[in-house]
């Protein structure tokens, strides 16, 4: 379970970042999509936590998923600015609106 401390040491690890700054990383498969319904920072503090249960809830609703290559090559085409936060060995990303 996450402390307050933990999030907001999270929080502060956060970073806007286009996806070609990002792509390193998917090409090591290391990159993992929160959808927008979560909060990037409570997704990367259960998953830095080894939350298995939550993590695994998020997985099977499809809410955090591994970016797939039609999703990366969508972002790269655009550049998309995401909000990314390490949580190793992931790096999580979520759209900026």
């Amino acid at each position: 379970m996450s402390t307050p401390n933990d999030l907001v040491d999270m929080h502060g690890q956060t970073a806007q970042l286009a996806w070609s700054e990002l792509a390193r990383f998917f090409a090591a498969g290391k990159v993992l999509f929160v959808d927008s319904q979560l909060n990037l920072v409570e997704v990367a503090a259960a998953v830095s936590a080894d939350d298995t249960d939550q993590v695994a809830k998020w997985l099977e609703l499809q809410q955090l998923s591994p970016v797939n290559d039609q999703q990366a090559a969508d972002w790269q085409q655009c550049d998309q600015r995401m909000w990314a936060v390490v949580t190793a060995p992931w790096v999580l990303v979520q759209i900026v609106r």
